[in-house]
């Protein structure tokens, strides 16, 4: 048995928009959680799997934890990473880490965890075949 743990990392690019920024000019740490959510949709568009071709096979994944620890402010203009990170785990919760830069500073880190549930009566499943299979073979692209 692999005792190594496999991942899959992807980084999107977002610049802070005016409105990301509360009145002491800084970005409002809620957004950080929408910064999140487009760290973990390319995550998965780029490991073949569009979040709206989860829809259409019928499951959703909904946030049932999410943890923000805040190291340093970002401002309007600021061009921030966000790394976004899968360990291949066969559980029936996904969590995805997060890191989010500007340039080499670490601004955010954090985590979401999410639970495969049916897109008809939101019943808890075990992550699909089509789930693993899309990690499994960015995976193999990537010689891990």
């Amino acid at each position: 048995m692999d005792t190594l743990k496999r991942s899959v990392t992807h980084c999107s690019q977002v610049r802070v928009r005016y409105a990301d920024t509360d009145k002491m000019k800084i970005v409002y740490n809620g957004n950080y959680l929408v910064y999140f959510e487009i760290g973990r949709t390319e995550l998965l568009r780029a490991c073949g799997l569009p979040y709206l071709e989860l829809e259409k096979a019928g499951y959703l994944l909904p946030v049932r934890e999410v943890f923000a620890r805040y190291k340093a402010p970002a401002v309007y203009d600021d061009v921030l990473d966000i790394y976004a990170t899968y360990t291949l785990e066969r559980s029936p919760t996904i969590r995805i880490e997060y890191v989010i830069k500007r340039g080499e500073e670490e601004i955010v880190s954090g985590y979401s965890t999410h639970p495969f549930v049916t897109a008809e009566g939101m019943k808890p499943v075990r992550p699909p075949k089509i789930f693993f299979d899309a990690i499994e073979e960015t995976l193999r692209k990537q010689g891990k």
